[in-house]
């Protein structure tokens, strides 16, 4: 298995995405073969060190160049905004071997990241992979987080259920021949992405090996009771249905791929009971290019209930 470096000359141009890089070296395990690998993650942090500070979590495929229309909005709130590229996204490096992602791994390098990088309570804002990630933490380690803010996401646990419109992503990401990151943005957005900014997702994969893990994160959501990832879940449920402190949900009418899943979470939730739950109109899977203004505020409303802003 190789490990893939970033052809950083493939960023310099990209559009509305002048932030500082940040980098920290990740225990990525062993393969196959008993071979130790470690790689860089590279994350944002934008806005004073001494700030509230709150995550910002990506999901498949994208990277942190998702969130470039929120961060200047929260940091102008006052927030500190931390928002990693996961491992095998964005700038930060890839293996080649669609087999050594799992979910375990891709929590336990986020959890490195986060005990390095910010230890402190922080806020929460995730979508899609990132909620797979980030609410498995909140359910696993409550008091490390002040509010979560989650659009477009879930934690699955089972049970087969699952929309068609997943079920035909995971085939399409498994099977299809050519996988152009920047157009999947593009038809999970209801705005309409400039060429450039196509590009800037495009640019993280250059070739079909920097792929392996966007190919790999369909298959590995445990909707499925065989799953990995199943019992673990299940576990971090009872934390998160216990979590007390405010949590939004944030639901993109145009996203048929996990928009009413996201809905579901709320009445589990003990810190959802009361909040103004709400659907964005004209929004699709990939909220953060189509509502970013009405995110930030959801984001930025919750930390207020949290009495964390």
């Amino acid at each position: 298995m190789e490990i893939l470096k970033a052809d950083l000359a493939r960023f310099a141009a990209i559009p509305d995405y002048p932030f500082a890089e940040n980098w920290i070296d990740i225990d990525l395990g062993s393969d196959n073969d008993g071979v130790s690998h470690s790689g860089r993650m590279h994350y944002l942090d934008e806005g004073p060190k001494d700030a509230p500070p709150v995550l910002l979590f990506h999901g498949e495929p994208s990277w942190s160049y998702l969130y470039r229309k929120m961060i200047p909005v929260l940091v102008q709130a006052g927030f500190r905004c931390l928002a990693p590229d996961l491992i095998g996204f964005g700038k930060s490096d890839k293996p080649d071997d669609i087999a050594f992602y799992t979910y375990d791994r891709h929590i336990a390098w986020l959890k490195q990241w986060r005990d390095a990088v910010v230890p402190q309570p922080a806020g929460l804002f995730c979508q899609d992979w990132g909620g797979l990630l980030g609410l498995r933490m909140v359910g696993e380690d409550p008091e490390a987080f002040s509010f979560v803010v989650a659009s477009n996401t879930f934690l699955p646990e089972g049970g087969g259920k699952a929309s068609p419109a997943f079920m035909a992503w995971r085939e399409f990401a498994k099977s299809s021949p050519e996988f152009k990151i920047g157009n999947i943005l593009q038809g999970a957005s209801e705005t309409e992405l400039s060429a450039e900014e196509v590009a800037a997702y495009d640019a993280p994969f250059p070739d079909e090996p920097s792929k392996a893990g966007a190919r790999a994160f369909p298959q590995l959501v445990p909707v499925e009771d065989d799953k990995p990832g199943v019992a673990q879940n299940k576990a971090a449920w009872n934390g998160l249905a216990g979590f007390d402190k405010p949590f939004l949900t944030i639901v993109g009418e145009d996203d048929k791929v996990l928009g009413a899943a996201t809905a579901t979470m709320a009445p589990r939730i003990a810190g959802a009971a009361g909040l103004p739950h709400s659907t964005l109109s004209t929004c699709g899977h990939f909220c953060q290019e189509d509502r970013p203004a009405e995110l930030a505020a959801g984001v930025a409303a919750t930390a207020k209930a949290a009495g964390f802003l």
